[in-house]
């Protein structure tokens, strides 16, 4: 069979509906739009092109609020050796587990153990010791866009892999409230990332003790509630405290001449996002992708029809061109093996939000037929009001998906007054169920054992409450918010 047919017979049908296997209709739509593909690597993925166009969209974007708000790049090495990472007692408990370790070089034993890095805490924290000396080297806003690695037993492509892309943040403050300051700012920052350009609601907040990053004074967190019901962390920013500066002597001389320890905060988003997006916005026919990040915004798909390429073809160009120009990112489908109507259905199984189909009537009547992805509209837009139309499309494409994101999490968020209802409440993936909970880590512990539920945080702002506890009817000041989650 011509490799042309197997794709042909290869496309949308044979994506499992959500409803009969979200998990399985997850793994279709990865490697149906060729997002990523299994590597020979057990627990890695192969990024491919159309999925890492949508990460360095997602990059392109932080990045230029990492930098508005002060922050700037570097990069620190891959290995870090084995007594580095021994220095903080709970980060070194907290990351045992997932670690890889080299222990040969070459030919040669190592002398000492390294390890590749699970995040970079201890190599950071052992370099700002080097370049702190008084106050006013203080602050160090310093981001690493890089890979690291986590050795672990079940994966998800982007959900969780061995080897991931992220961002990892660190930095280092002259006092507590100026460290406490950062974490909230980045806290915000990515919430206010996620809404707008993924399109994702998200509940931001604090996590409990038992769930914050090891060896930090406490933990932020950014939570999304996917299309099943479960919640997915997407982000997450760390207040370290001193934990990591009196771990690494990051001492400084300050104001009044006397030496003290810096405050240190980390934060960082992955390629988690991409499963996010996925799971977000996805339906039965593949990718629903915000205009924001999608790699294309726009599809053009001429109807060859006559001697198009003398007519309709340039027509065609000349409209990607001037979308172009005023910075739409637009794909021209001029391939000639397949048809039309394969070509609609491949474009919207990789989730483009606009298409606009050019024929020789359309050319006749100074119009181009759109249609949008999230919505199925279709509608007639005149060629001449392209250039206002289709970023206002656009627009409301984008407006859209966070509605009706927004919506689903409002029809899938609970509360829960006893043990009764919630242990009910959870029964399925029901989405976010809020209830009254005692601060115990004991109790937290319980709750997850007989529900597989996990307390994602307690979010911002959260009023305090006086109650008694979902679970062990203690005395209770927070709502906090439970979900089964990826």
């Amino acid at each position: 069979m011509h490799l042309s047919e197997q794709k042909k017979d290869a496309f949308v049908t044979e994506i499992t509906p959500q409803s009969e296997d979200f998990s399985r209709w997850y793994l279709d739509v990865v490697r149906r739009a060729e997002l990523a593909d299994y590597s020979p690597v057990k627990g890695c993925m192969v990024i491919r092109p159309y999925g890492y166009a949508i990460w360095e969209n997602i990059q392109r974007l932080l990045d230029g609020r990492f930098k508005a708000t002060g922050h700037v790049n570097a990069y620190f090495p891959l290995f870090i050796p084995e007594s580095l990472l021994m220095k903080e007692k709970e980060h070194v408990e907290g990351f045992a587990p997932q670690v890889a370790w080299v222990t040969r070089g070459g030919d040669e034993e190592l002398e000492e153990r390294l390890i590749v890095r699970p995040t970079s805490e201890v190599i950071v924290g052992t370099m700002y010791a080097k370049w702190v000396k008084s106050w006013r080297d203080l602050p160090v806003l310093i981001n690493q866009w890089a890979n690291v690695v986590r050795w672990e037993k079940v994966t998800r492509p982007f959900l969780r892999t061995t080897e991931f892309l992220w961002q990892e943040g660190h930095t280092a403050h002259e006092t507590a409230d100026e460290a406490e300051e950062e974490t909230l700012k980045i806290l915000a920052l990515y919430k206010e990332f996620a809404e707008r350009e993924l399109a994702m609601p998200v509940v931001d907040g604090m996590k409990s003790d038992s769930e914050k990053f090891a060896g930090a004074s406490h933990t932020f967190s950014i939570e999304a509630l996917m299309g099943d019901g479960r919640a997915l962390q997407a982000g997450t920013s760390h207040n370290l405290g001193q934990n990591f500066a009196k771990a690494f002597e990051i001492q400084f001389q300050g104001r009044d001449k006397t030496i003290q320890h810096a405050w240190t905060t980390s934060w960082g988003v992955s390629t988690r996002l991409i499963g996010a997006l996925i799971m977000t916005h996805g339906d039965d026919s593949g990718l629903v992708l915000p205009p924001a990040v999608a790699p294309h915004q726009v599809v053009i798909v001429p109807i060859p029809r006559g001697n198009w390429k003398e007519t309709v073809l340039p027509t065609c160009e000349a409209i990607r061109d001037q979308l172009t120009a005023i910075g739409v990112r637009v794909k021209l489908d001029a391939t000639e093996e397949n048809s039309p109507g394969w070509k609609y259905a491949e474009w919207e199984l990789r989730g483009v939000p606009l298409r606009l189909e050019v024929g020789p009537k359309d050319i006749e009547k100074g119009a181009v037929f759109s249609a949008r992805r999230d919505t199925r509209e279709k509608a007639s837009i005149p060629m001449a009001a392209l250039t206002q139309r289709v970023p206002a499309l656009l627009q409301a494409i984008q407006d859209n998906l966070f509605a009706r994101a927004l919506e689903f999490r409002q029809t899938h968020t609970s509360e829960a007054a006893t043990w009764a209802e919630f242990a009910a409440a959870m029964e399925g993936r029901p989405g976010f169920v809020m209830a009254n909970w005692c601060g115990s880590a004991a109790c937290e512990a319980t709750i997850k054992a007989e529900t597989q539920a996990t307390l994602r945080n307690i979010p911002m702002g959260s009023p305090r409450v006086e109650g008694r506890c979902v679970k062990c009817d203690g005395p209770s000041t927070v709502k906090a918010w439970f979900a089964k989650a990826y």
